[in-house]
């Protein structure tokens, strides 16, 4: 089941050839090594690589920047073709991000220096927002960026960070001015490589996404270039985060919605071939009302993604339905996880089966990129004018 719907007013034929093209290639790359980034707890940066030659996070970046100058409809296929393959491992969705950050906010020196290399696979970036205390309270970061000299000198912690392992690029939410509260937050990008006071944590145990490397990332006393900072003044870190969090928001519906193709799909195949009391599980009236139900709800959720990245391609996707879209979609996903595994039955509690992945995977889906909470707190506020 692909991504759009035929109506879908964002989908051109390169699209389409696109999606063709995204899908081979991770049957062929991604697949087979699904399990084995499980078990090491990271994506082989190989794999980054043959990504990159593949061209396939260089869709919404222009050519002069290493990409092929679509627009971020090629992303969202990206995110959907890998989900819908069953993985929540490779950490293409912050590499997207991070990549929409510099290129809506990087100095033209910046874009000439990072985005080629981040389409390329060469660099891994990662965003440092979450803080131990502050969950989804962006303003209440506590790490600072003092100035010295030509530098800010970075000092601070950061948890839950994808891609933490591996990052070789990250975009780092300080306090440039302490005393300004919101209007004193900045995004300044730190190179790891030779970063004299930067440090990794451990690679951290979760539930579910555990092909996905994430990390304790601290800086003490970590010096960048002034030049680092992104925009043309301190203090415009709420406002960028604040313009960017739909799209992140968004890349969680989709991969919402390639997860739920996925686990259908092997449910109704399973259901199909089990039998129990002489006949197939398929068969029983309530497996097949499961099933209509699921399939529904994916449908529904569909068409709602759809118009948001329609909405997104025209610069009309407002905050509210960016998080309306976050929340349903993590929702239904958790839903039907819940309805898929339990027609696995005691098979659906083993691991070698991809629906007890896919269930454990789901449920950070309602906490990352703001809690589902915050999410209604937003779309309410959009209700109270």
């Amino acid at each position: 089941m692909p991504l759009f719907t035929s109506s879908a007013a964002w989908v051109t034929e390169e699209h389409r050839m696109y999606a063709d093209m995204a899908g081979r290639f991770l049957d062929d790359e991604l697949v087979p090594n699904v399990e084995t980034w499980i078990e090491q707890g990271v994506v082989d940066r190989a794999f980054w690589e043959k990504a990159g030659q593949a061209g396939l996070m260089a869709g919404a970046i222009a050519e002069e920047y290493g990409g092929v100058g679509g627009g971020m409809g090629f992303d969202a296929v990206t995110l959907y073709e890998q989900s819908a393959r069953g993985d929540a491992g490779w950490g293409y969705g912050i590499q997207s991000i991070v990549i929409h950050y510099i290129d809506a906010y990087g100095s033209e020196e910046q874009k000439q220096k990072w985005l080629p290399k981040l389409a390329s696979g060469e660099m891994i970036g990662a965003l440092a927002m979450t803080e131990p205390g502050t969950g989804s309270d962006v303003q209440a970061v506590r790490t600072s960026a003092d100035k010295d000299g030509n530098s800010y000198c970075i000092s601070g912690s950061k948890i839950f960070i994808t891609n933490g392992q591996s990052a070789d690029l990250i975009i780092v939410t300080a306090k440039t001015d302490k005393a300004l509260g919101a209007k004193g937050v900045s995004l300044i990008v730190v190179e790891t490589d030779g970063a004299d006071g930067f440090r990794r944590g451990r690679n951290l145990k979760k539930l579910g996404m555990k092909g996905n490397d994430t990390a304790e990332l601290f800086f003490e006393d970590v010096k960048v270039p002034m030049t680092n900072l992104l925009g043309p003044e301190e203090g415009q870190g709420f406002y960028q985060l604040m313009t960017q969090l739909p799209w992140e928001r968004l890349t969680i519906g989709i991969m919402a919605l390639g997860a739920i193709d996925f686990a259908i799909a092997e449910t109704v195949k399973y259901v199909q071939e089990r039998k129990a009391f002489g006949q197939r599980v398929m068969d029983f009236q309530n497996t097949r009302f499961k099933l209509a139900e699921c399939k529904t709800k994916a449908e529904v959720l569909r068409s709602f993604v759809n118009e948001c990245i329609a909405k997104l391609e025209t610069g009309k996707l407002d905050a509210a339905t960016a998080s309306m879209v976050k929340y349903w979609g993590s929702e239904v996903q958790n839903e039907i996880m819940h309805e898929c595994l339990q027609l696995f039955g005691g098979y659906g509690f083993m691991m070698e089966y991809p629906i007890a992945r896919l269930y454990a995977d789901a449920r950070v889906q309602m906490i990352y990129g703001g809690t589902n909470e915050v999410m209604k707190e937003l779309i309410a506020r959009s209700l109270d004018v």
